[in-house]
């Protein structure tokens, strides 16, 4: 049965319910041409009356019941005669005791879910710590903007009291919120997130993701909002302090001690590694050519005999005394420096034809040289470094003193190329290891 009969209006004039409002959040409708809180008609839905809500919108009707608040919500658009079918508590409180003729008691308020309503906030200057140097409080402000619309209007109403409801207070209370959750977050962060705090003002798009992230799940628990956006504008470090002065010096110091320290231990790590490279081409070249060398090491024993012999003289073992001091011709001892010299001579030929015969044709049993082995040079600063072979270049690598952009170059290359383009280099070069999330 329909509580509002167009042909039954015993309860006087028809009222439209509408909101005409430009600009609102939660407002309280009352009769065109009155004032608000001025007359009980804003509180007495006439039979008959038409509501209208519009997209974007919606009405909400509260009965004071003995057993307390009801409610009624009508989301838009809609724009009927009020009727008990679209009122479910309404036509269980109403029921045929009106008879169609005394208005019924509900206030009626319009809530605007569409307009995202924003909020400056600013948080004045606030001593924020470096966890490594806890003695230096840093002065800190944070100005900026939050934005936020109502959603879930059940949840919105369960948190308000509508009647009393006022959007200045309202905004007074989410910018004091946000300030709190802004402040809190920006205290923590060089200890939460490793962020120095002389870096802060460099690191605002950071701060600000992890503000917006607590300032959503907040604001929805506590307002029954939601958060469509936070803007952090500045945050701004009282660079004049005693507090900011003194830790910069202290970290200069500190900076300036450890690349020193890196720029040192980098030198010495060059140092090392070329004199490795140097030994490990050295010995190579002796691998290469160790015949010669062989040869070269026999040659010279020999030669030490050789003078060896030549001074046995000297030593009283090649004369004889002739009673004034003098020596005389020792053939026994010349005799044994002949031989002597014979065996070495022959030692040195035969060393040498063993090394020319091995040198001409394969003797069996003889090892073969080492297969030569490509050497680069390294682009180190702009110099040039090495040649180093493939195993100290796999070090190096490994370091990450070697990477895909090093220049290098061998014999046989018109110039420098980058180590990625060197088919040989692409299995030695360590690909870089992507970021942690």
């Amino acid at each position: 049965m329909a509580l509002f009969d167009k042909n039954n209006r015993k309860g006087g004039l028809m009222d439209e319910i509408r909101c005409d409002e430009p600009s609102y959040l939660i407002w309280k409708w009352h009769p065109s041409g009155s004032q608000l809180g001025t007359n009980n008609r804003e509180n007495a839905i006439r039979w008959g009356s038409s509501l209208r809500v519009k997209d974007g919108e919606v009405a909400v009707f509260v009965y004071k019941q003995k057993n307390g608040t009801m409610q009624d919500f009508i989301v838009g658009p809609f724009d009927e005669t009020i009727k008990t079918a679209n009122f479910p508590v309404l036509a269980s409180i109403v029921g045929l005791a009106y008879d169609g003729g005394t208005p019924f008691q509900a206030e009626v308020y319009f809530i605007n879910l569409a307009r995202v309503i924003q909020v400056r906030f600013g948080v004045p200057f606030f001593d924020v710590y470096d966890p490594r140097f806890s003695d230096f409080g840093v002065p800190v402000a944070v100005r900026g903007t939050i934005s936020f619309k109502t959603s879930d209007y059940r949840e919105f109403i369960k948190l308000h009291r509508l009647n009393t409801f006022k959007l200045d207070d309202f905004q007074r209370q989410i910018r004091d919120a946000v300030a709190r959750y802004v402040k809190d977050v920006v205290t923590n962060a060089p200890a939460t997130y490793n962020i120095p705090v002389i870096q802060l003002e460099t690191k605002t798009a950071q701060i600000n993701d992890v503000v917006e992230y607590d300032i959503s799940e907040r604001l929805k628990e506590t307002f029954g909002v939601d958060v469509s956006g936070v803007d952090i504008g500045a945050i701004e470090i009282d660079k004049s302090s005693d507090g900011y002065r003194q830790l910069m010096a202290v970290t200069k110091d500190i900076t300036a001690a450890k690349v020193q320290t890196e720029t040192m231990d980098y030198v010495e790590r060059l140092r090392i590694q070329r004199e490795e490279g140097q030994y490990a081409m050295h010995k190579q070249t002796q691998t290469a050519n160790i015949g010669a060398f062989q040869v070269e090491k026999q040659t010279e024993v020999g030669i030490a005999g050789a003078e060896a012999l030549g001074h046995m003289g000297e030593n009283g073992a090649g004369g004889v005394d002739l009673g004034n001091g003098g020596t005389g011709f020792n053939p026994a001892a010349m005799m044994a420096s002949m031989a002597v010299g014979g065996v070495v001579g022959q030692n040195i030929a035969g060393a040498m034809g063993t090394a020319m015969n091995g040198m001409n044709q394969a003797v069996p049993g003889a090892v073969p040289p080492p297969i030569p082995v490509a050497m680069y040079h390294v682009a180190v600063n702009g110099q040039a470094a090495g040649p180093f072979d493939k195993t100290i270049l796999q070090q190096m690598a490994a370091s990450g003193q070697l990477t895909a952009d090093t220049l290098v170059w061998t014999a046989g290359m018109a110039q420098w190329e980058k180590a990625s383009a060197v088919e040989e280099l692409k299995a030695i070069i360590v690909p870089p290891v992507p970021p942690i999330h």
